[in-house]
């Protein structure tokens, strides 16, 4: 499309997406993509699964919206079936993950006083885009251009244990963090670091808050990545894969961090509606017969990509936590982006040298190869463009 209404801020790819079908989508000239982004994580199941669409069809013919000021019954089913799979107490619903991280730092705030009101968070991390989200987001080119924020945060290296020791004391009010940074190049944080995390904030009386956004609901191949350490966060966002692509993100609190939102202190209008939730009941259900198998779909990928790795000399090394994948280069990654997208395949660069990849759950071993040979066919290509042009580069300093 040549010309547009939209706000240019997004850095789109060149196509036009028409519609999905299980893990790919198709566009205005039939063009067939795999996604490997899953929809930037929020299609976990791929595109228009038919039981998530049924239940959708079936609940927008009977209620789509309803205000707050009532309850109906799907939201209080998946608050309950959210509680039970993450082990704490309450919910809120927003539409977002950066919403629901609003929601956390509000209760942060309520909790504050002169004498604690430092917060920790990492280096590298990423946690929306409002300005609540963003005064903890440890990537000052993301920040930079909105502060100042009127809070004070410490940012500490991911799993440095001695550097979070050091920032955590009497004046910390919380530590945020998120158990894989994704969008900071896919690190994961030790079980060792996480539980050190929850033992300092236990003992300074501070919040430990997880950001569940990308890392949680199945895609490490538990529920919530912080239970690989056996941990419980005093607040935990989620969002993403919730609701099947529809908007919805839901903040979970304990019992004792619920009461720092009392009535009239938070709210959202479209959170936690009708439709959002019943699909996203659907999802859970489907996520609790999928979940033993995503460590089997998350092995054969990182086999192929070792197998890439040890092909392509581009690949300095390969990062994973079950379907959470970053590939990091010795180069930037955009242009193999652009390779990717011109073979059918969708990825994503972030940290300018590292591909995310965040396959859905239900990939077929089918599609994981067919992945993997258009992944090992664009870096063998671009192998070669490389060491053409370092040699001819090399050929005229020796001419010179």
């Amino acid at each position: 499309m040549s010309e547009t209404h939209l706000l240019e801020n997004y850095d789109r790819y060149p196509i036009t997406v028409d519609y999905g079908c299980g893990s790919y989508v198709f566009d205005l000239e039939g063009r067939r993509y795999l996604d490997l982004v899953s929809g930037l994580g929020a299609n976990a199941f791929g595109y228009c699964h038919p039981r998530l669409t049924a239940v959708l069809v079936e609940q927008a013919g009977r209620c789509v919206h309803t205000s707050n000021l009532v309850c109906h019954r799907y939201q209080e089913m998946l608050a309950a079936e959210l509680c039970r799979i993450s082990d704490l107490d309450r919910v809120f619903f927003s539409n977002s993950g950066t919403e629901a991280m609003e929601a956390a730092l509000k209760a942060v705030r309520m909790r504050a006083h002169p004498a604690k009101n430092r917060l920790v968070a990492l280096r590298c991390s990423f946690h929306g885009r409002t300005l609540g989200s963003l005064s903890i987001t440890g990537q000052p080119e993301i920040r930079r251009p909105f502060g100042p924020f009127g809070v004070e945060v410490d940012f500490v290296a991911p799993n440095d244990t001695a550097a979070l020791e050091r920032a955590i004391g009497d004046r910390t009010a919380a530590l945020i963090l998120e158990p894989v940074l994704g969008e900071g190049g896919v690190h994961p944080l030790t079980a060792a670091y996480l539980q050190q995390a929850r033992e300092l904030t236990s003992r300074f009386n501070a919040l430990l808050i997880a950001d569940e956004t990308q890392s949680g609901l199945g895609r490490t191949g538990k529920y919530f990545a912080y239970q690989w350490a056996g941990i419980r966060p005093d607040i935990v966002t989620a969002a993403k894969p919730l609701a099947a692509g529809l908007p919805l993100g839901a903040t979970l609190f304990t019992r004792e961090t619920a009461r720092l939102l009392p009535p009239h202190s938070h709210g959202s209008t479209f959170g936690g509606g009708p439709l959002a939730c019943r699909v996203a009941l659907e999802f859970l259900a489907m996520l609790e017969e999928t979940l033993p198998g995503i460590e089997q779909v998350s092995r054969q990928f990182r086999q192929g990509l070792d197998c890439l790795k040890r092909r392509h000399s581009v690949i300095t090394e390969v990062r994973s936590h079950g379907l959470m994948f970053g590939i990091q280069l010795s180069q930037p990654g955009r242009p193999l982006v652009d390779a990717a997208l011109a073979k059918g395949l969708l990825i994503n660069c972030t940290q300018t040298a590292v591909l995310r990849l965040l396959p859905p759950y239900n990939m077929q071993p089918a599609q994981i190869e067919e992945a993997l040979e258009k992944l090992d066919d664009v870096l063998g290509a671009r192998s070669a463009a490389h060491n053409s042009t370092r040699t001819a580069r090399l050929l005229g300093a020796e001419s010179r």
